[in-house]
């Protein structure tokens, strides 16, 4: 319980916290219109443009605005322009800006301040996303009804200031998506150029034409170029866990990698450390410049993650550590690896307990495409500035991230206020 005397002048106790006085407690639905939705009959979709945009649920949510894929010829419930789109069943809380009219089915709700900032609602609700979810019920998928959603309580600001908290957080929000679109466009323009390098060589692209191509286990290569088994060019090695029993071998500076840290191709530093005795006793320590590759994990179900590491680490037994011979430039070969995982696919086993692997043999054999020194660290430091280019922009996207989710708890809560004038 909040003390009189630490609420500063011109706030007040609520049952929500301490806000500013002239913000208001009040149930959504005193302030605003709630529309459930209600599926058509499965006879009326269709995917040809025929009559109206229809959304089942939050799989249609975009970053702000859905994206429909289904229309019908006999819509139900309607969500007006404008309005909050909420998913109410499995997940619950998620929300979207209704862009254009749409028919609405059960999976969502429609929610309309009836004076008031709709986009302010919007991140308002954003912010309120767990305590919504609280509210949900069922023991398999859970959802809300109409009930509950009604009786919730929400603070709201005047006019003038939810328009300025509306603002703020789209300015931000518009950053991260212009964000999210240059990060789109950078990881094209590396698949394109990454294709083009290990198809024609380093060669510009009007002289492509010119480059002697031979076909290949792995497809087209430069005629000079050779192909070979992962084993000829690398030593590969495996890694192990230290004792979970120990809680010394787990205090410690040695990095230790597991397929959760293979999240970018460059690997800089991961959360969870061992000790010197944690090296010992179950993993092993590999220099700057080793590649990693995950061959157990359900990760394998959308892909076989690889990355370089800058420093020593140590790793454990899901992951093989690949390093490269003299000969071969450690980058090249983690594009030439991440360019051909594709052909690990096929490799991808069940145990017997159900976890998706690799067999050590199809990691020894892995094709990779080995052109002359020269040409490999060509192709290193071409496709290098666009990784960096992509590294920066994820960084900046990570940043967005963390200030958004600052800026709307404190916003939402008046611990900041925006100027209204």
């Amino acid at each position: 319980m909040t003390e009189v005397k630490d609420i500063p002048v011109g706030y007040k106790a609520t049952e929500l916290g301490v806000l500013p006085e002239e913000w208001k407690i009040s149930k959504l639905e005193s302030v605003a219109q709630i529309i459930m939705g209600q599926s058509p009959p499965g006879t009326s979709y269709n995917e040809t443009h025929n009559g109206r945009p229809f959304l089942q649920g939050k799989a249609e949510f975009g970053e702000v605005n859905p994206k429909n894929i289904k229309f019908t010829t006999d819509p139900k419930k309607i969500a007006p322009l404008g309005s909050i789109l909420m998913s109410v069943r499995a997940p619950v809380g998620d929300v979207n800006i209704a862009d254009i009219e749409y028919c609405i089915g059960r999976g969502l709700a429609a929610i309309s301040l009836k004076k008031g900032d709709n986009q302010f609602l919007f991140f308002l609700l954003q912010q309120l996303k767990d305590e919504i979810e609280k509210e949900a019920t069922g023991s398999i998928f859970k959802s809300i009804n109409k009930a509950k959603l009604s009786g919730f309580d929400i603070p709201l600001p005047p006019l003038p200031e939810q328009h300025a908290i509306a603002t703020t957080l789209r300015t931000v929000q518009e950053a991260k998506e212009n964000t999210d679109a240059v990060i789109a466009a950078t990881k094209a323009l590396k698949a394109a150029m990454m294709k083009h390098l290990f198809t024609y060589g380093p060669v510009p692209t009007e002289d492509m034409g010119r480059v002697a191509l031979k076909e290949t286990e792995i497809g087209p290569v430069p005629e000079g170029w050779e192909i070979k088994r992962l084993k000829e060019i690398s030593k590969i090695f495996s890694g192990g866990t230290p004792s979970k029993e120990n809680k010394e071998f787990w205090i410690g500076k040695i990095p230790w990698v597991s397929p959760k840290d293979l999240k970018l191709p460059i690997l800089d530093d991961v959360i969870d450390h061992i000790s010197e005795e944690g090296l010992v006793s179950g993993s092993r320590l590999v220099p700057e410049g080793t590649i990693f590759i995950v061959i157990r994990g359900m990760i394998l179900i959308r892909d076989v993650p690889v990355a370089i590491i800058t420093k020593p680490m140590a790793f454990n037994q899901d992951l093989k550590a690949i390093c490269a011979m003299p000969n071969v430039n450690p980058t090249y070969l983690l594009y030439a690896i991440s360019q051909f995982t594709s052909h690990l696919l096929p490799e991808i086993g069940t145990s017997a307990h159900g976890t998706k692997r690799i067999g050590t043999s199809a990691i020894e054999n892995f094709l990779v495409p080995v052109p002359s020194e020269d040409e490999q660290n060509t192709i290193a430091n071409l496709i290098g500035v666009v990784e960096k280019k992509l590294a920066a922009e994820q960084s900046r996207k990570e940043a967005l991230d963390t200030l958004f989710t600052s800026l709307l708890h404190d916003l939402m809560t008046a611990k900041i206020r925006v100027s209204t004038a």
